[in-house]
């Protein structure tokens, strides 16, 4: 079950690289560039890897997680999910896209690192 924790842990981490990918990435292609799809894959990684870390939380007992901290943690990666699959369609993305979706990733990354 720990490899299965780690697993997890992994992929979790490899979300959180792929959104910051993405505000890299978003930011070379200019203001004029559509939306990215790599955005909702990177929150959905994140979403469904932190959601069974604590799901399975029970079973291992590796970790005891502050569920408060989950749930800001879940409605941020939500957040980023939801500004970008409303703007994932069109032609071009809006101004204020690049930096709202950037700040709540690094929203994200602030809160894992620095919430204790």
């Amino acid at each position: 079950m720990e490899f299965v924790r780690l697993l997890l842990v992994f992929l979790h981490l490899l979300g959180m690289g792929m959104l910051v990918a993405m505000i890299m990435l978003q930011a070379r292609a200019g203001k004029d560039a559509p939306v990215n799809k790599g955005w909702l894959h990177g929150a959905a990684l994140q979403l469904l890897t932190g959601v069974a870390l604590v799901g399975i939380d029970p079973l291992v007992g590796a970790v005891q997680y502050d569920h408060v901290k989950i749930g800001v943690k879940l409605l941020v990666v939500v957040a980023i999910a939801a500004v970008v699959a409303i703007n994932v369609n069109k032609p071009k993305a809006p101004s204020w896209l690049m930096p709202t979706a950037a700040s709540l990733v690094v929203l994200n990354v602030g809160i894992a690192v620095f919430w204790t």
